[in-house]
Order: C-alpha cells, then sequence, then structure tokens
C-alpha cells in the first residue's frame, strides 16, 4: 500500500506545486500518512481542507478507505 500511497501523493503534488505550495512525506505507516505542507500551503488558511478534504479523501477513494493523513510541522 505504501507504494501506491507514494505515487498517488507524487500526483497530487503537481497541483500543490501549481499554487505556489508542496507538501513532504514525512511518514507513512501502514494506512497512516504525515505530511508537511510548505512553501504557500504551510501558511494557508485552508491547509486543513487541503488535507482533510483533498488530500486524504482522494487516497481513501482511490487507494483505501482506511487512510489517515495527519498534518505535521
Amino acid at each position: 500500500m505504501e507504494e501506491a500511497i507514494r505515487k498517488k501523493l507524487e500526483e497530487l503534488r503537481t497541483m500543490l506545486q501549481r499554487d505556489g505550495g508542496d507538501m513532504e512525506i514525512v511518514q507513512i505507516d501502514g494506512a497512516n500518512v504525515k505530511l508537511r505542507l510548505q512553501g504557500a500551503c504551510a501558511g494557508c488558511p485552508h491547509a486543513a481542507l487541503t488535507i482533510r478534504q483533498g488530500i486524504e479523501r482522494i487516497l481513501k477513494t482511490d487507494i483505501d478507505e482506511s487512510i489517515t493523513v495527519e498534518r505535521v510541522a
């Protein structure tokens, strides 16, 4: 599952990069993913929405319903 998560996150990075942001994978432990938002995304007031309604939702839909994504500083 980790390889599928990494591949999908790489695809999603391009969307963030188009808006001046980025993300770093801090850790993937089974279905638990920890990400650090960077660039414009780091200080964006919509960062929590980006994580939960964007990245986590896509990973759950495309890979596995049990995936959780946590933002770390």
